[in-house]
């Protein structure tokens, strides 16, 4: 399968697919790769042991030394990707340059351009910049409730599982128990203050994207099985915000 039917094939899943509006934005897609580029993927998994610890990886941000049990490959960062096997380097440059390519940057984002509009209805000038990570997560990992940081855009989990044994890992989706909390970014909040409705299921070749709000609050629950928990993440920020 060539990589433009597999663009085509994720644009017609994820542009067709409706968007949730409570509690805020958001959407999850199965089989939103083709079953054989998700093959692809999984058979190009580096091994765990060549993948760097997130506080390790961006020393110079402190918010990440919580972070020791999610361990990292950073697809634009070409130091990152030289520390896996040789013969899955290659694969995961195609695969960042096609996420880093304007296309499809700009479908992943204008998804949500109805809300985007409002967030930027009074900024005449926006410029944006993405980040994409291949993310392993180990036992104790865990993510407390937290709306993402302030210039966060849009975030896009893929879930790469193997099968159905880590179903209950997804991302989960909380609302503050008092409703008139939200919280601009940067913080993580305390379990005990908010009411978790819903879980994604964490399915093979599934993805849970959102837009980032004040009351986008999301988090994983601690991992406490021993199985690795493996997602892509592409993030978009707002480089330039200009009145």
């Amino acid at each position: 399968m060539s990589i433009i039917e597999s663009e085509l094939h994720f644009a017609y899943k994820y542009i067709n697919s409706p968007i949730n509006i409570f509690p805020f934005p958001h959407l999850y897609v199965q089989d939103i790769f083709p079953d054989i580029f998700y093959s692809q993927i999984q058979k190009n998994l580096p091994a765990q042991n060549l993948l760097t610890s997130l506080p390790d990886l961006f020393p110079d941000q402190p918010g990440f030394r919580n972070y020791k049990d999610r361990y990292v490959m950073d697809l634009v960062r070409e130091e990152s990707i030289n520390k896996i096997e040789k013969d899955k380097q290659e694969f995961w440059r195609g695969l960042g340059d096609n996420f880093k390519n304007g296309k499809l940057s700009d479908l992943l984002r204008n998804k949500f351009q109805y809300y985007l509009n409002m967030r930027f209805k009074l900024i005449d000038n926006v410029s944006f910049l993405s980040e994409i990570k291949l993310i392993n997560d180990r036992k104790n990992y865990a993510s407390s409730p937290h709306t993402n940081h302030p210039r966060k855009v849009v975030s896009v989990i893929f879930y790469l599982p193997t099968d159905l044994s880590q179903k209950l890992s997804g991302t989960s989706i909380y609302i503050p128990k008092d409703t008139s909390f939200d919280c601009i970014g940067l913080k993580h909040h305390h379990h005990d203050d908010f009411i978790k409705i819903h879980t994604n299921d964490f399915l093979p070749n599934s993805v849970f994207a959102f837009i980032k709000t004040n009351n986008s609050f999301h988090g994983v629950e601690k991992l406490v099985s021993d199985e690795r928990r493996w997602v892509l993440l592409y993030d978009i920020y707002v480089q330039d915000e200009k009145k």
